[in-house]
């Protein structure tokens, strides 16, 4: 589950990766030192504000990460809807893949802690709006008049999320 870069790296890669299978509170941060390859210190040590801090940068970092990965993907298509198709493919192949256990981390936290974590909720909101923004640009570019753009993005957006909770509850 680690990867080869620094510690502050592998505690982050390694916190996604735990907030896509267990959620905010479901990760405990001996967890995820243990799985990092970390020493406890070190998470004080580059997160001073604890599983918090942690968390959103956790979020942001996921977010951005997530939207490269939808930016390769549609861009890489001959059109808009095969670019959203083949995302929403690569996203259920995954779920698959990991007997629907990986599911999106942000969508995930969010749930969970959106009414009792401030902090958390405006991170995650930061990246779904930052990810409204950027898939109403791309679809505006397609040719979807600026005033539908971003509707259609919010609900392509709710669709692959709704689509990760019903998968895991469905299979």
């Amino acid at each position: 589950m680690a990867s080869t870069g620094g510690t502050r790296d592998r505690i982050l890669e390694t916190t996604a990766e735990l907030f896509r299978r267990y959620g905010y509170t479901g990760t405990g941060l001996k967890q995820v030192v243990a799985e990092a390859g970390a020493p406890f210190g070190s998470l004080y040590h580059h997160f001073p504000g604890g599983k918090e801090q942690l968390g959103v940068e956790v979020i942001r970092r996921s977010g951005r990460m997530y939207f490269e990965l939808f930016e390769a993907v549609y861009d890489g298509a001959p059109d808009a809807a095969t670019g959203v198709g083949d995302f929403f493919a690569g996203a259920a192949e995954v779920l698959r893949e990991t007997d629907y256990a990986d599911a999106c981390p942000i969508a995930t936290v969010a749930l969970e802690v959106a009414s009792t974590n401030e902090p958390l909720r405006e991170a995650t909101a930061e990246v779904f709006e930052g990810w409204i923004e950027g898939a109403a640009g791309r679809f505006a570019a397609a040719g979807v008049p600026d005033a539908e753009a971003r509707g259609l993005a919010i609900r392509v957006i709710s669709a692959l999320e709704g689509a990760f909770v019903l998968a895991r509850a469905l299979r």
